[in-house]
């Protein structure tokens, strides 16, 4: 997996400052695993104004984000993209597909990613039509703008590539991405305001470390996301700790 050239469109590319010079991301950037481009939609307006957005036609409250902008700085982008034809052209919106840990890691293969931040009541659906690859929505909820969740989608692209995290281990053991949530994590002091660290975890039995995780894992799974637990993948002990959990 090589780097990755992030291109996000915004009406306010300086939302995207802290992003850029801060933790892991900025490590990333600096050692040349990822790039990010933030785009002003303005600089491809089409008149003296810099016109982004107009009425809706038909009627209706809110403003509708302009095709021409949108469509003037993908045409341009893609120009200078390693394989114009496979970069996904992503729109974010509440109208979109969830965003998942799966989403994320198929979207890691490319070399180049397209994000637009939409605002207002929403975009021109001929930009849809025309120009975008993907919808993805971060979750049933209207932010102000695109901005966060397009960060969101870059914070959890980025981690897929090699060397932006200290170890592939820890992105493969990820909650969500092993189909369980995370078991609890505990470090020192072993005792903290009347509370102590489980003894298994401390007698340095790996199994049944392990074991003891595993179950964990998925009680904190039933209480927490039991919606996973639907494509979950679970031998015969963990079916008999999940049945023990329903009887209860």
């Amino acid at each position: 997996m090589a780097k990755i050239n992030f291109h996000i469109l915004s009406l306010f590319p300086k939302m995207f400052d802290g992003v850029l010079t801060s933790s892991m991301i900025s490590r990333a950037i600096k050692n040349d695993l990822v790039s990010i481009a933030v785009i002003d939609i303005r600089d491809y307006t089409e008149d003296k104004h810099s016109t982004t957005d107009d009425y809706q036609f038909g009627g209706g409250f809110g403003m509708v984000m302009k095709p021409e902008p949108i469509c003037n700085a993908i045409d341009d982008i893609l120009g200078n993209c390693i394989s114009p034809e496979n970069t996904p052209v992503v729109l974010m919106t509440p109208q979109g597909t969830q965003f998942t840990q799966t989403v994320s890691e198929s979207l890691s293969s490319s070399a180049d990613i397209i994000i637009i931040c939409g605002h207002y009541t929403g975009v021109d659906e001929r930009i849809i039509e025309l120009v975008v690859t993907h919808q993805i929505s971060i979750g049933d909820f209207i932010t102000t703008g695109g901005e966060i969740p397009a960060m969101l989608l870059v914070d959890c692209i980025s981690r897929f590539i090699p060397g932006v995290i200290g170890s592939y281990e820890n992105v493969a053991s990820d909650s969500i991405t092993s189909g369980l949530l995370e078991h609890p994590l505990y470090t020192r002091p072993r005792t903290y305001r009347g509370l102590t660290v489980p003894d298994v975890l401390i007698n340095g039995d790996h199994q049944k470390v392990e074991d003891w995780r595993r179950t964990q894992s998925i009680i904190k799974t039933f209480h927490n996301r039991p919606d996973l637990l639907v494509s979950a993948d679970l031998n015969a002990s963990d079916q008999q700790i999940l049945d023990d959990l329903k009887r209860d």
